[in-house]
């Protein structure tokens, strides 16, 4: 992908607080990705509008269901990767 060089401001305490973490060298990486992470939520927002506006708001039943299937997934992976671990460790 080609790049461009851009001007940007940002708080000089949290610019700082990055560049510390990630070097100099990785900072406008850093930032990128935060920016491409931001879009995704932008056009997830807009995706669920569109959803919500052709089938209705989700309801909090709902949002409670996708959240115990979220947690349910989240534990299986836990669980997948403790086993992986200790699997290689045995070996």
């Amino acid at each position: 992908m080609a790049t461009k060089k851009y001007t940007v401001t940002l708080p000089e305490e949290l610019a700082e607080e990055i560049r510390a973490e990630v070097g100099s060298g990785g900072f406008s990486r850093y930032v990128t990705q935060a920016i491409e992470r931001q879009r995704e939520r932008d056009h997830l927002h807009e995706f669920v509008g569109w959803w919500e506006a052709e089938h209705g708001e989700v309801t909090d039943e709902e949002l409670a269901r996708a959240e115990a299937e979220r947690l349910s997934l989240q534990r299986q992976y836990a669980e997948r990767k403790a086993r992986s671990v200790s699997d290689r460790r045995a070996s």
